[in-house]
This record gives structure tokens, C-alpha cells and sequence, in this order.
């Protein structure tokens, strides 16, 4: 009877000591597994950005250019045609804005959710103030009258809408660096 307790004890002295070498090398070597870990991660991340980052700076380009495509100064320069009545020059308008849209719709995902709203925004307030400055002119008006009258409520603006977006994409631009 007394092997089998001495035998009992043996294991438990065993049992003891290897949990004991066990936890100090579990110790010593879990903050090195973590920091490999972690660098693997940083490369990887690395990696991730290496690849997108050229996507999201052209994405960014290309929403800068549809603002750009979109500011009534350039798209009312660019649609510019003699003998259309202001009807056509504004479904001209429309289906540009909304053509440039669809066209950069795939953008909103590299650029940030703030980018996009901004990009939305603009594209509605000009659909907008093209559709109330063509019901606020008499049928007889000409489409250098709307013109006019698109430029002069820009100008009249404290702010430009097409300045500010371009500013809040720059700023958003620079949070990538």
C-alpha cells in the first residue's frame, strides 16, 4: 500500500513540475508569438494597401472629375447648342448629370462614405437647380437665359457647392497619407 501512495505522489510531483515548466515557457514565449503575429499582420495589411491604395487614388480621381464635369459653368459651356428651347437644353442637362453619375457609380466603393455623400449631394442640388431655374423661366426664354441665370445664382452663392465638395474630397484625399 505504501508503493501505491509514493507512486501517487510521484505522479503528482511530475504533474506539478511539468505544468510548472509548461506555464513559465507558455510565459516566456507568448509575447513573441504575439509580436510575430502582429508583424504578419502589419504585412498583410501592408499588402492590402500596396494593392488598394492605387484604386482609391484614381476612384478619388474620378469623382473629382465628375464634380468637375457637373459644375453648371462646364457642363452649360460643354451642352452649349443654337436653336434648342430650354426644354431640350434642360433633358440635355439631366441625361448628362445622370449619365456622368451612372458612369462613376462604382466609385463609392474606394472612396469613404462622407466622399460619396458629397458626390450624391452635388449631383441632386444640381439636378435640382437645373429643373427650378428652367420652371422659373417663361417659355418664350432662350437657353442663354438659363445660362444666365444658372451662372448668376452661382455666383450669387456665399459659398460654391462645386468648391466645397472639391475641398471636402481633397481633405479626405489627404487622410489616406
Amino acid at each position: 500500500m505504501e508503493w501505491v501512495t509514493a507512486f501517487f505522489i510521484d505522479i503528482i510531483k511530475f504533474t506539478v513540475s511539468g505544468s510548472l515548466v509548461f506555464l513559465v515557457v507558455y510565459l516566456t514565449l507568448r509575447p513573441v508569438i504575439e509580436r510575430a503575429q502582429g508583424l504578419k499582420l502589419l504585412e498583410l495589411k501592408k499588402a492590402a494597401l500596396d494593392t488598394t491604395l492605387p484604386l482609391r487614388l484614381q476612384a478619388y480621381e474620378r469623382v473629382v472629375i465628375f464634380v468637375e464635369r457637373i459644375n453648371p459653368s462646364s457642363l452649360l459651356l460643354r451642352n452649349h447648342a443654337t436653336g434648342i428651347t430650354i426644354q431640350e437644353l434642360q433633358q440635355i442637362l439631366i441625361a448628362e448629370v445622370r449619365n456622368e453619375y451612372q458612369h462613376n457609380i462604382s466609385q463609392q466603393i474606394y472612396v469613404s462614405s462622407t466622399a460619396w455623400s458629397v458626390v450624391k449631394r452635388i449631383k441632386e442640388e444640381t439636378l435640382t437647380m437645373i429643373n427650378n431655374v428652367a420652371k422659373t423661366l417663361p417659355p418664350d426664354a432662350t437657353p442663354l437665359d438659363m445660362s444666365k441665370i444658372v451662372l448668376t445664382h452661382l455666383a450669387s452663392l456665399e459659398e460654391n457647392p462645386y468648391d466645397t465638395a472639391l475641398e471636402i474630397l481633397r481633405q479626405d484625399i489627404q487622410k489616406l497619407f
